[in-house]
C-alpha cells in the first residue's frame, strides 16, 4: 500500500530532522546522520531526499537569519508537516507489524555452528 511511503533514507532524514527540532537544517541533519548511524552521507544525497519529502508534503522549509560566517547567505531549516509526521507513525506501525509476524525461531541465534 502507497498511503504514506517512505524509502529506507527518506525515513532517517525525517526521524533525524525529528530528533533536531528546531535545530534541522542539511548540515546538522548530515552530521547528526553520520554520527548516530556511522553513516557517510553526501549532501547531494541528502539534498535530494529532503527535496522528495518536501514535494511529498511531510516536510516544510523556511530560511533562517542571513550570518556573516555564510557570507550572507540564511540556512534553510527543514520541520515535519502533520502529513510527515502521520507517514512516520505509518512507517513505524508498518514495520512493528512486521517484526511482530517474523517467528521467534527465525530470530535466534545458534551459536553452536
Amino acid at each position: 500500500m502507497k498511503k504514506y511511503q517512505l524509502g529506507e533514507f527518506e525515513e532517517v532524514v525525517i526521524l533525524t530532522i525529528g530528533i533536531l527540532n528546531n535545530e534541522a537544517y542539511s548540515v546538522s541533519i548530515k552530521d547528526e546522520i553520520e554520527s548516530r548511524l556511522s553513516r557517510s552521507v553526501s549532501m547531494g544525497a541528502l539534498h535530494t531526499a529532503l527535496r522528495r519529502l518536501e514535494d511529498k508534503g511531510y516536510l516544510k522549509s523556511f530560511a533562517g537569519e542571513a550570518t556573516e560566517e555564510r557570507a550572507g547567505r540564511p540556512k534553510r531549516y527543514f520541520e515535519i508537516t502533520a502529513l510527515g509526521k502521520k507517514a512516520m507513525v505509518y512507517s513505524k506501525a508498518t514495520r512493528d507489524e512486521l517484526w511482530k509476524a517474523i517467528p521467534k525461531t527465525v530470530l535466534q541465534i545458534n551459536l553452536g555452528r
